[in-house]
């Protein structure tokens, strides 16, 4: 992790999270916690994270996703040379 976000804060928020248990806890934290802009955002990066993983095509991305290139091309550093956040996320969805 970036060690710029960590601090005593981060660790709580992070840790709010890991004791979310079901879905719906989960979809109404995250509806308090973020506007809806702040979730589409976050959705459409994990979506681009996928599709990226997949191999799929800047092209393709942009059509299914609307994401601008900068965003796909954010997502893709991430998935290059990040803290491998994405990758992990994405293979357990995939188990």
């Amino acid at each position: 992790m970036n060690e710029k976000l960590k601090n005593e804060q981060m660790q709580i928020l992070m840790q709010a999270i890991l004791n979310i248990e079901t879905e719906e806890e989960c979809y109404a934290f995250f509806d308090d916690l973020c506007t809806v802009s702040e979730l589409k955002s976050l959705e459409q990066r994990f979506e681009v994270a996928r599709m990226l993983k997949d191999g799929c095509q800047y092209a393709e991305i942009v059509t299914k996703t609307g994401a601008s290139s900068a965003t796909i091309s954010r997502v893709n550093r991430a998935l290059l040379y990040g803290a491998d956040g994405y990758k992990r996320a994405i293979e357990k969805l995939e188990k």
